[in-house]
């Protein structure tokens, strides 16, 4: 993209412009002749503009700074609303040449969790973030079973153009990410799984009943954090049937042949310490990841922090960025 001045103007008038149109583009600008930087000429005739134009001779084409270097226009994320099915996800990304890198949620999470992992990574890195249905600035839905979580991974995906990303999930992200890298190894540059997609049996239908109860009793508190983004819009028996179907889920006799599918490079990130009422449950939970890393190969346990389940993304988001790091550098479909 050419832009061309005003008579007395030089090239740093269309920095705004450039800026918001981003780095899709290629944006060529020019000082005319003794405007801005250029030098002075015996010639200021429209015809020799329309000349220079054409050859490029006697102006620059090239966007600089005052100390005439080129100047980096900084790339603003994307933000917006991706339209799937009854609703319509809220989305943020970097964009960017870099490896993509798609983040999934916890049960309750927002995207601004993942932002200290964002952050330790950098821009070389293409992240994109979302809010699940119902939670964050998401809009509401009728469907917030597993299955359309994994569709809306493909969704995000789609309507931003990405082939091939990472996959990192934390939590009950961690599910999804390990589902979806399953379905779609062609897809997959690699998976980071985050406390979560440990193959346990620690659920049966004899809690059902309690984990209703609990999820109604805090479904009340909640409402005082709707209005900040921080809560899920969804009634307590959704959010209690969301964390039942993820406790069947991660019954060994159902995640476990998914995790021995997984083909692509796959990596835990694993916490240490209990959460608030979790009595050693969790701890018992991982467990579990020794039988998963001996069948499967390409799965392996890439560090166990400190934190516990709630603050890992807070205290050892540097662990996480290692081991995304780590799958992309295995990689083999990129190279």
């Amino acid at each position: 993209m050419v832009y061309l001045n005003g008579a007395y103007a030089d090239h740093s008038h269309w920095r705004r412009a450039i800026a918001d149109l981003g780095s899709d583009y290629r944006h060529l600008t020019d000082d005319e002749r003794a405007r801005g930087k250029s030098k002075r000429s015996a010639d200021y005739s429209f015809e020799g503009a329309v000349r220079d134009l054409a050859t490029g001779t006697s102006h620059r084409s090239r966007f600089t700074s005052e100390k005439g270097r080129p100047m980096t226009i900084k790339r603003s994320p994307w933000t917006g609303m991706v339209p799937v099915d009854d609703t319509a996800l809220a989305v943020t990304d970097t964009d960017g040449d870099g490896v993509p890198v798609i983040y999934l949620n916890g049960h309750a999470g927002v995207q601004r969790q993942w932002r200290r992992v964002l952050a330790e990574l950098g821009t070389q890195w293409r992240h994109i973030t979302y809010d699940m249905r119902g939670r964050g600035k998401s809009k509401r839905s009728a469907d917030y079973s597993f299955e359309t979580n994994i569709r809306d991974v493909d969704a995000v995906l789609a309507a931003r153009g990405v082939a091939r990303a990472v996959v990192v999930g934390w939590s009950y992200g961690a599910f999804v990410a390990a589902h979806w890298a399953s379905r779609n190894p062609a897809r997959t540059v690699g998976a980071v799984l985050v406390e979560g997609a440990q193959p346990y049996d620690w659920f049966d239908e004899s809690m059902e009943a309690g984990m209703r109860k609990i999820w109604k009793r805090l479904w009340w508190p909640m409402q005082m954090l709707r209005p900040f983004g921080m809560a899920p819009r969804m009634t307590g028996d959704q959010l209690a049937d969301s964390n039942i179907e993820v406790g069947k889920i991660a019954r060994e006799r159902d995640l476990g042949p998914v995790l021995d599918s997984i083909t692509v490079p796959a990596r835990y990130v694993v916490a240490s310490g209990e959460s608030f009422g979790s009595q050693g449950g969790h701890e018992q939970v991982r467990t579990s990841l020794p039988a998963v890393t001996a069948r499967n190969p390409n799965i392996q346990i890439s560090a166990k922090v400190a934190s516990n389940h709630g603050s890992i993304l807070r205290k050892d988001y540097r662990a996480i960025a290692e081991a995304v790091r780590e799958v992309a550098a295995l990689d083999h479909e990129g190279n």
